[in-house]
């Protein structure tokens, strides 16, 4: 089954096209990724999602409006109506990063939550230092029922 990893503000590049990633946790799942630039286009793969990691930079407050709109998006679409969703606040790590508490004001997640179909996990993550790692593969592990 295939993950979609959406990463939204990510990085000072973006990603154009999709990154595909096994990663061996009981067994072989697979994790697509695909950049935010490539918004418009991710339903396309919604279809082979079994569950959804999304990541959002921490660091860049910019982004903070256009992230908060994918994510609605990728919440609203019905073929995720049932998917597990974890919500990646990354980059925690730079001096200039938003706290948990500072993002979640922001995006109104005592709303977006109230409102979701979906169960959603947030965790703060470093993808430089592996903070959160421990998380994101305990969230992995226990949401995936049969990876294949």
């Amino acid at each position: 089954m295939h993950l979609l990893l959406g990463a939204s503000g990510v990085g000072k590049t973006l990603l154009v096209g999709t990154n595909l990633t096994d990663l061996v946790i009981q067994k072989r799942i697979t994790i697509r990724e695909l950049g935010g630039c490539m918004g418009p286009i991710w339903s396309s793969y919604f279809g082979d999602c079994s569950s959804v990691l999304f990541m959002i930079d921490a660091a860049n407050p910019t982004q903070i409006a256009s992230s908060c709109v994918q994510l609605l998006s990728v919440l609203s679409a019905e073929q995720l109506a049932t998917t597990s969703v974890l919500i990646l606040f990354n980059k925690i790590d730079l001096p200039c990063y938003m706290s948990l508490v500072e993002m979640k004001s922001l995006f109104r997640f005592q709303d977006i939550i109230a409102c979701a179909k979906q169960p959603i996990t947030v965790v703060n993550t470093s993808a430089r230092e592996g903070t959160g790692l421990p998380d994101v593969l305990h969230w992995l592990r226990s949401t995936l029922k049969d990876p294949s």
